[in-house]
């Protein structure tokens, strides 16, 4: 394995300087934080991630998660995360004092778990998905519920996920049909069944909070009779002891890929006999679930960043150390009683890598920035910055679940071909990580969910106030470096881009006018590949600014190579990324209508 998975450097970089993190510090719900607490707790996480999740990461793939015996077995590692992590407040640390966590901002949160997803992605979830469901019910629930479940679920000995999808129903959650029949006691009897429930059931924990979605007996059809309900694997006695609530563990689902994390299929009220508590209002279900969702999306991307990162690193190491064959000359030979040269000195080796490069770190900036709008959303109090910040949110949030997890797959399958023949070889860790990443498309909604909400929600929110919020950001970073010569030309690309995205919806946009929102919204994934592409480029234009800033001024908190590295890495992004605009742009305004269904057979 490499010995390298993450840099520290770079992190701290955009969480300060680039994205201007202590702006999110100095609101007064983060009095408790200072730059200084917020560095001691991510050196404890990666000290944690150092010794307890990287030295673990290739062995839970080897030995995965399994059913057996009518049980989910699960790598030992993950009592050694749901125990120590608890400690450390990795479930905790962004509730409030009074609902027992740490206030802890959601940025420092997304950082720590950037670093634990880069060392082991197969772990952060079992954390993860145990805090949103807490966190559901802290939102949501009543003090009853709050006081019986969150205080065990906050230290980690209990465990929590969220169960939506079903067999039947897929991401259509408007066909769900787990019932919830009103009981006399106030509680309703659980009937259904849920599939892919991550960290759904496993022997390290006492017991599992289930947040269940069901429609109540009468409810009204679609997503607006949809309600939510904790549903824990084991029922509370009065003494505190625990029973069994008739929630049956069916199987565990063998996947490509994230083997140490188990994905379930379970089965509530086989017996009849599966209590559940209603969260919030009946109904409501869904609104709650969505509430919560941005968190979740940000997740996802920040899981993608963290595996592509780590991926780069171990092709980067692999290229300094391996030697084969020999530089061109200036005749365009190659003089062969030279001796070999490292592949990192082959240009096309070098792309591949900067490739890698531009999308990791381009990807961690765009959900540091996704992540600190969501912490300035939450504590400013002038009405007009909230909205702002929301809009950004809102706006950015489906590009940082997407581009992480599809660019990161690009990313590592140059990875792959860096490492040649080898890449393809269980030995190397590439494979692994390429397998690994390749369900973050998928989690939380698919890209084509995705992309379809960004075409068709937010691109149109507040008439297009929120891409007008955006590209006002945008045309900032473009002034700022407009002031530096050398920068000025990407400054002007960047522009033209914008030009052009106003282009692609101004020539979108008269079909929604016309009522034909199914041409409006075919191409969304397309749109979703095209703004990201612009989206990243302007963050990695804030960095190369940034950077020549400090190289002017010699007011440099890292090397002169670290600050030189991001411009050149900038160009290379413009070149090779942003270039790519102008075909999807094609694609975008092309007249053929060739993937909405009409009386010809296409796939005869």
């Amino acid at each position: 394995m490499a010995n390298q998975y993450v840099d520290m450097d770079s992190l701290k970089y955009l969480l300060y300087d680039i994205h201007g993190f202590e702006d999110v510090l100095n609101q007064e719900h983060f009095a408790d934080y200072d730059r200084e607490a917020v560095d001691m707790f991510l050196t404890s996480v990666k000290d944690f991630s150092d010794q307890k999740l990287y030295p673990t990461f290739q062995d839970m793939d080897k030995h995965a998660a399994r059913f057996e015996d009518g049980k989910i077995i699960v790598p030992p590692v993950v009592e050694t995360v749901m125990k120590e992590g608890g400690e450390l407040g990795l479930i905790s640390a962004c509730f409030s004092f009074e609902d027992g966590g740490l206030q802890m901002p959601l940025t420092a949160m997304t950082a720590a778990y950037y670093i634990m997803d880069a060392a082991n992605n197969h772990l952060p979830g079992y954390l993860g998905l145990t805090q949103g469901a807490a966190e559901l019910i802290v939102e949501f629930g009543s003090e009853e519920l709050k006081a019986k479940y969150t205080p065990k679920m906050l230290t980690g000995d209990w465990a929590g996920t969220m169960c939506l999808t079903e067999p039947q129903a897929g991401s259509s959650l408007s066909d769900i049909t787990t019932s919830a029949t009103p009981s006399d006691d106030g509680s309703y009897k659980i009937k259904g069944q849920k599939i892919f429930i991550s960290g759904g059931d496993h022997e390290y924990v006492d017991n599992v909070v289930h947040l269940v979605l069901a429609r109540i007996d009468g409810a009204p059809a679609g997503t607006k009779g949809i309600s939510l309900f904790v549903v824990p694997k084991n029922k509370i006695q009065d003494d505190a002891s625990l029973t069994s609530n008739d929630v049956i563990t069916a199987g565990d689902f063998q996947k490509m890929g994230q083997k140490g994390y188990c994905t379930t299929h379970l089965i509530f009220g086989e017996q009849d006999d599966c209590q559940g508590w209603l969260v919030g209002e009946p109904n409501q279900g869904l609104k709650y679930m969505f509430l919560m969702m941005n968190g979740a999306r940000i997740a996802v991307g920040r899981g993608g960043a963290g595996i592509c990162t780590a991926a780069y690193y171990a092709s980067l190491e692999y290229a300094k150390e391996r030697p084969q064959g020999r530089r061109l000359s200036a005749k365009g030979t190659k003089d062969v009683n030279q001796e070999q040269t490292l592949i990192i000195n082959h240009p096309d080796v070098r792309r591949m890598l900067l490739l890698q490069k531009a999308i990791s770190e381009g990807s961690l900036s765009l959900v540091t920035l996704t992540s600190i709008y969501a912490d300035l959303y939450q504590t400013v109090t002038d009405p007009e910055e909230k909205e702002k910040y929301y809009l950004l949110l809102e706006l950015l949030t489906p590009i940082c679940k997407t581009y992480p997890s599809e660019d990161g797959m690009r990313s590592i399958n140059n990875g792959l071909q860096v490492l040649g023949g080898y890449g393809f070889c269980s030995e190397y860790i590439l494979q692994q990580y390429y397998r690994d990443i390749r369900i973050f498309s998928i989690y939380e909604g698919t890209t084509g969910i995705q992309s379809l909400d960004l075409l068709g929600r937010k691109v149109a929110m507040k008439g297009g106030k929120a891409l007008m919020l955006l590209a006002n950001e945008m045309k900032e970073t473009m002034k700022d470096a407009s002031t530096y010569d050398d920068l000025k030309p990407y400054a002007a690309k960047l522009g033209a881009k914008l030009q052009l995205t106003q282009d692609v919806l101004g020539h979108l946009s008269q079909f929604a006018m016309k009522g034909d929102y199914e041409r409006y919204i075919a191409d969304a994934t397309i749109f979703m590949e095209f703004f990201s592409k612009v989206v990243i480029s302007w963050l990695w234009l804030q960095m190369a600014t940034h950077s020549k800033h400090a190289l002017v001024t010699a007011n440099m908190d890292y090397s002169e190579e670290f600050y030189n590295a991001k411009i050149h890495t900038m160009k290379f992004y413009f070149k090779y990324e942003l270039s790519r605009t102008s075909s999807l742009a094609e694609i975008l305004k092309d007249q053929d209508v060739l993937t909405i269904p009409n009386e010809e057979e296409v796939f005869a």
